[in-house]
Formats: structure tokens, C-alpha cells, sequence
């Protein structure tokens, strides 16, 4: 490629005649100066030769150099030739958006359908890893679609994602199964008050086992339920086992869950056994099951949802954020996350725990009317305990006849509430 750097064109005028006595000379003489002024200059050439030029799109990062080859879809022929097409329309919409779905204003009423494939969009770009703009798009979805988001998660075990993404895992809505057993969590936990929630209403399966919980963080969850008849209200499974600091006294409070259809109360710290079991059989209609349920195994408890795959997206990222830091900070997370409440702590109460499970039998009960929750193997415990209840049914029927005849004054005492239940409610 080359240029010349002159805008006019000299005309060359060649040689020049005369003609003298009839006879035509080319003059020679004196026109060297004139030839000077009126040859052609020679040309200037910009680059040397051999000089060749390369089409450069936007090669200042990879970002820019993917937002231009993100258009095309590139394939190979059997010949091994890359080919190229461009990608349609939609697809160009949906990932544009999907960058940039933190600043979405609103996706109610947007359909399902769309809106279950922007997810997986920005899934795949792992917007929702991010910090701040991931929990903004994250609320956007959950708040427009509730359970299609996530309907069931399961946090077993998963103390450094609670501790990291609190603030994601309190978005979502209308949850009917959530697992956190294993986190250690304790009384005074953030994520334990925001159980009694509204938007957790539709909670119907609870695993708590093995979080330090006590007779107060259970007094505090039931609040709602027992006073205000609302919170988790829906409850129907409730596990509670390992955790040595709920007594007698913890176990009273759950008599507010009138649906509750399952419950494991192994490993705590119970003095009477027996007056325990005839309460729950008596107030909410639970039976003792001398087999362990199938409800408590864990197996059916799993993320199901839109976001499954974020969950293990969040744990990834924050496994790999906690390596570097292992060596110098290895309990930074860990004393962030219990407060003030250290993690040396665990192990010396875990044993404590362990020991109630070995040394009583499995305090598991199930509803006789739902045979949903009792597998075939339980018929004959089910004979067994409808006997139990003809036989014990005149003494209860007395007992309500003696409630009813009683005075008003006495109904009133029953309703009355305790200073530290005016304390839970004044600070909802």
C-alpha cells in the first residue's frame, strides 16, 4: 500500500521541437532548468514494501472482543472449515438483558416461560455470584415468581453459605421445605428470626437438627404461631433432634403447631420422657413411633427450584475465596458467622448429643391420620395406639367436661401472656 503526498497532478510536456529554415530540431539547450521544474516528483511512500494492513476489532480486553464474537454462532464443516452464523434475534435480546438484569425495574407479570430462560442466562453468566448486583436481580425474580424460583432448599452442612449469602437466602419466598441441619446456628441467629417471617409462611417441612438450639430459640420461633396465629402456622414436619439445650419446658411450645404431622425430638436434653409423650399425644394428637420414619432421613430433602444450580455456584466461590485465607485466617468466617459464640465450641457439645442418641430410644412421632407420614410397617403401632386412646378417651372426655364448667376468670389466665412473650412481639 502506498501514498503520495501531492494533491496536484504535474503534466509532463516531453520533449520539445522547433522548427528552423523548415527543418524541426529538438531543443536541447537552456531547458534544463524548465525540465527541472516541470518533472514529476518522484512519489513518497508512506510504509516500506511489503506492508500489509490487519482489521483489529476492539482488542483492548476480552470483553469487548466477546460482546463482538457473542452475535455469531461458530461451527466446523466435515471439510474442517470454521462457519459462521449469526444467532437470531431473541437470543441477542435475551443476553443483553441477562447482563444487565440488576437494573430490571420489575418482572411481574412477565411470563413464565421468557422469564425461566433470562434466569438460566444470567445463571450461565454467573450474575447471581456477584456481589450486590446479584442480590438485586436475585429479589426481582423471587418476588414476581415466589416457589417456580425455589420451592425446596437444603443447606445441611452449609454453615459458610449462610454466613456469606444471608441476605440471598432470606429473598426467597414461599419455601415449603428448607433443611438446615448441621449450621450451628444458635438462639440468636438472624436467619432463625426471619423463620417466623410472613414471607415463610408456607414453610411445611423445618430440619433443625444439631443447631445449639435452646428452650429460648424455640420460645422464639413459636412467638408468632402461639400469639399472633400466624408465622409457621403450615408446619407439618419439624426436626429438632440434637440439640441438648431444649427441655421439658422447650417441648411445650411446639403444642402451637396444629398441623404438625411429624417430629424428631431425639437427642435433647428431655427429663420425663413418659409425661412428654402422653402431652404431644394429648394436645396435638402425636404417636410415638417405635421405628425411625423415612421422614427423617434426609433423602427426600433437596434444592429444587430455578436457582438449584446458584447454590452450588455460591459454595464454589466461596470454597475458593476461603483457601488463600486458610493459612493465615483459617476461623475468620467461622467467628463471623457464630458471633460471639466460637466454633471450638462445637465439638464439646456434639458428644453430649451423641450420648442422648445412643443411651434413649428415637423420640420420633407421626399422626395416626396421615398415612402419608407412616410407612405399612407402622399398622400395628397404629392398632395399638387406638386402643391406648379408647382406654384413656373417659378420663379426657371428664377433664374437658371440668375445663368447660370452669369459671371465666380462670379462661382468662390461660391466654394470658408471659413478660417475655411481650418482649418477642415488640420486637417484630
Amino acid at each position: 500500500m502506498s501514498y503520495y503526498l501531492s494533491s496536484e497532478s504535474h503534466l509532463d510536456p516531453g520533449p520539445i521541437y522547433v522548427r528552423e529554415n523548415g527543418q524541426l530540431h529538438m531543443v536541447n539547450l537552456a531547458l534544463d532548468g524548465v525540465r527541472s521544474s516541470l518533472q514529476k516528483p518522484r512519489p513518497f511512500r508512506l510504509f516500506p514494501k511489503g506492508f500489509s494492513v490487519e482489521l483489529c476489532m476492539n482488542r483492548e480486553d476480552d470483553t469487548a472482543q466477546k460482546e463482538k464474537t457473542d452475535h455469531f454462532i461458530f461451527t466446523y464443516t466435515r471439510e474442517g472449515n470454521l462457519r459462521y452464523s449469526a444467532k437470531s434475534l431473541f437470543s441477542l435480546v435475551l443476553g443483553f438483558i441477562s447482563d444487565n438484569v440488576d437494573h430490571i425495574d420489575s418482572l411481574i407479570g412477565f411470563p413464565e416461560q421468557i422469564a425461566e430462560k433470562l434466569f438460566s442466562a444470567a445463571e450461565a453468566r454467573q450474575k447471581f455470584t456477584e456481589p450486590g448486583a446479584g442480590l438485586r436481580a436475585l429479589q426481582k425474580f423471587t418476588e414476581a415468581y415466589g416457589s417456580l424460583v425455589l420451592c425446596s432448599l437444603c443447606l445441611r452442612n452449609r454453615y459458610l453459605v449462610i454466613s456469606e449469602k444471608l441476605e440471598e437466602i432470606k429473598s426467597f419466598r414461599e419455601l415449603t421445605c428448607l433443611d438446615l441441619s448441621c449450621c450451628k446456628l444458635g438462639d440468636e441467629h438472624e436467619l432463625l428470626e426471619h423463620l417466623t417471617n410472613e414471607a415463610l409462611s408456607s414453610v411445611t417441612q423445618l430440619h433443625l437438627k444439631d443447631n445449639c438450639l435452646s428452650d429460648a430459640g424455640v420460645r422464639k420461633m413459636t412467638a408468632p404461631v402461639r400469639v399472633m396465629k400466624r408465622g409457621l402456622e403450615n408446619l407439618t414436619l419439624l426436626d429438632l433432634s440434637c440439640n441438648p439445650e431444649i427441655t421439658d419446658a422447650g417441648i411445650g411450645y411446639l403444642f402451637s403447631f396444629r398441623k404438625l404431622n411429624c417430629l424428631d425430638i431425639s437427642g435433647t436434653g428431655l427429663k420425663d420422657i413418659k409425661t412428654i409423650k402422653h402431652k404431644l399425644q394429648t394436645h396435638i394428637g402425636l404417636v410415638h413411633s417405635k421405628v425411625p420414619l423415612k421422614e427423617f432421613d434426609h433423602s427426600n430433602c433437596k434444592t429444587e427450584g430455578w436457582a438449584d444450580q446458584i447454590v452450588l455456584q455460591w459454595e464454589r466461590v466461596i470454597a475458593e475465596a476461603v483457601k488463600p485465607r486458610e493459612t493465615s485466617k483459617p476461623r475468620t468466617a467461622a467467628q463471623r458467622f457464630y458471633g460471639k459464640q466460637s466454633r471450638a465450641e462445637a465439638p464439646l457439645k456434639r458428644p453430649v448429643a451423641d450420648t442422648h442418641m445412643n443411651s434413649s430410644e428415637k423420640l420420633q412421632f407421626y399422626k395416626e391420620k396421615a398415612p402419608d407420614c407412616h410407612g405399612p410397617v407402622l399398622k400395628h403401632e397404629a392398632i395399638s395406639s387406638q386402643e391406648s386412646k379408647k382406654s384413656t378417651k373417659r378420663p379426657f372426655e371428664e377433664s374437658e367436661t371440668k375445663q368447660s364448667n370452669s369459671s371465666q376468670p380462670s379462661k382468662q389466665k390461660y391466654v394470658c401472656l408471659a413478660v417475655e412473650d411481650w418482649d418477642l412481639l415488640n420486637s417484630y
